[in-house]
């Protein structure tokens, strides 16, 4: 479903070039759960932003559901990449201004449902997380995991095929974080295939398959 075919990207500041990706070789088949780890500045979050098409590569391939997307415009991208990607950051990018539902509406503002549909749509989401009863609320008075379980509803509102998690644990104690794991397990056992980016050894045990970076090479 997702494959990378001698995939470089690099990064210019000044007179500086950085290899964040270097020759990359990775396949993931529609289902699989796989854990991305490596230490800090190895390319994780650029491979992550790639799969994702919120960057192109400089070089190589990138393949999604058939379709090779690098050299892609950035219109292009967005056509192939709405309704099918989810993200789920460390950071939980809920607008304060906004309810909880509103928060999580907002990711189908450009789907084809009806307003009524939307809001069915939001409201189940929102059961099946555990947060219906925050609806109203706004982020600032949920507490950290249930902050983050909104983010979870509005990456999966969509019914994306593809789920991508950035450290999706970073901001949240202990407990909060195994919440929020088991959530993920449960989710790729519905059938949503999830790539995720972690530091935690025993998190990415919970993935089928574990891929490490180094210098932006797969080791």
């Amino acid at each position: 479903m997702l494959k990378f075919v001698n995939t470089t990207k690099k990064f210019i500041g000044g007179e500086v070039i950085t290899t964040a990706l270097n020759n990359i070789n990775l396949e993931i088949e529609a289902g699989e759960y796989v854990a991305v780890m490596g230490p800090s500045g190895c390319g994780k979050t650029t491979l992550l932003s790639i799969l994702g098409m919120l960057d192109s590569p400089d070089a190589g391939e990138y393949w999604f559901d058939g379709r090779n997307v690098a050299g892609y415009r950035e219109d292009q991208l967005n056509e192939v990449r709405r309704g099918r990607i989810g993200f789920i950051f460390q950071s939980f990018n809920l607008i304060e201004e906004l309810s909880v539902e509103e928060n999580v509406e907002l990711a189908l503002e450009y789907s084809s449902s009806s307003p009524d549909e939307r809001r069915e749509r939001v409201a189940a989401m929102l059961e099946k997380l555990g947060v219906a009863h925050r609806a109203k609320h706004r982020p600032s008075q949920l507490s950290g995991g249930q902050q983050q379980r909104v983010a979870v509803a509005r990456a999966l509102v969509t019914r994306p095929a593809v789920l991508l998690a950035d450290e999706p644990t970073g901001n949240l104690d202990s407990a909060h974080g195994e919440e929020v794991m088991e959530l993920l397990q449960k989710i790729n056992e519905e059938g949503t295939t999830i790539v995720m980016v972690t530091h935690s050894p025993a998190h990415a045990a919970r993935a089928k398959r574990t891929v490490g970076l180094l210098d932006g090479a797969i080791v």
